[in-house]
């Protein structure tokens, strides 16, 4: 029986899952479809990945609702279905996980901006996860996972929402490029900006994923996060790519392999990073080999 998500954090490196979108079309899901309303549609796909995960030892698995918000479901036109399609997603991982491994609702972006540089309203937004994090609670994670977030503004809102419905803890993940010697997300926040700015919210995990960088530009992203939050409380969290994605034709690919990445996440780990996942272009193999390598 697992104990609390906020007590097993503090207890040792809490294991990830990795890529989700890249493993559904492996399992069988039509490219260009809506990923998230397969909580629905086809349920068992989804199971499929989340046993793979969770086959290669990991501690958590992230619930497939990366775009189940109001305002991304809205383009695909299931925006009566926010609750239903997290609700669902939750119910699915949650069954999967079995009553020994942790839960995390996935919440996304939103796909534009706050005002006044894009169209959406602070209300809206808000309204618009607390939604989704009302489905994700009710169909039973352990906590909540706001990620690939560029933008302070987005991620504030993001946090109050989760916590106007949640005392849950949330781990907060920012996706990074590479700008000159340093990196920055595409909204120009650096670690430091991040740490200042987000801390104070109260969130259990602050850290990266996705992004640009290289395997090289991870880990030295890795020691700058490790030294922003050093005696805040906060625990480092890391889910780099495969690498730096390759065009090859009209397809991006990620060549690393899962013992390179795995030797990549040692030395991550090794600069203070508590939580350890994956992103674009891992496998089930990369999430595996590094549980073996560090474990």
């Amino acid at each position: 029986m697992r104990i609390g998500l906020a007590e097993r954090l503090g207890q040792g490196v809490f294991f990830l899952d990795g890529a989700m979108g890249t493993q559904l079309i492996e399992a069988g899901a039509p490219a260009g479809c809506c990923n998230d309303m397969l909580n629905i549609d086809s349920p068992e796909t989804v199971k499929t990945v989340h046993q793979k995960y969770l086959d290669a030892g990991i501690d958590a698995i992230i619930t497939n609702t990366f775009g189940a918000n109001g305002l991304v479901l809205k383009r695909h036109g299931y925006a009566n279905k926010i609750y239903e399609i997290n609700l669902a997603a939750a119910n699915l991982a949650r069954e999967a996980a079995g009553e020994n491994r942790y839960v995390l609702g996935d919440i996304g972006p939103c796909g534009d901006f706050l005002e006044p540089l894009g169209m959406v309203s602070p209300e809206a937004l808000k309204a618009a996860f607390a939604e989704q994090a009302k489905g994700l609670l009710e169909g039973g994670v352990d906590g909540f996972i706001i990620e690939t977030m560029t933008a302070l503004d987005e991620i504030k809102v993001a946090i109050e929402a989760v916590q106007s419905v949640s005392d849950l803890p949330v781990l907060v993940s920012l996706a990074y490029d590479p700008a000159g010697q340093a990196a920055r997300t595409m909204m120009g926040v650096s670690p430091e900006q991040a740490a200042v700015q987000l801390v104070p919210l109260g969130m259990a995990a602050l850290g990266f994923n996705c992004g640009t960088l290289d395997m090289d530009g991870y880990i030295k992203l890795a020691q700058n996060y490790a030294q922003v939050l050093e005696g805040t409380g906060v625990l480092l969290l890391a889910e780099p790519n495969a690498g730096r994605p390759e065009l090859k034709g009209d397809k991006t690919v990620y060549k690393l392999s899962p013992q390179d990445y795995a030797d990549a996440l040692v030395k991550i780990q090794q600069t203070g990073a508590a939580i350890l996942g994956g992103c674009c272009g891992t496998t089930p193999a990369h999430i595996a080999e590094a549980v073996k390598v560090i474990r």
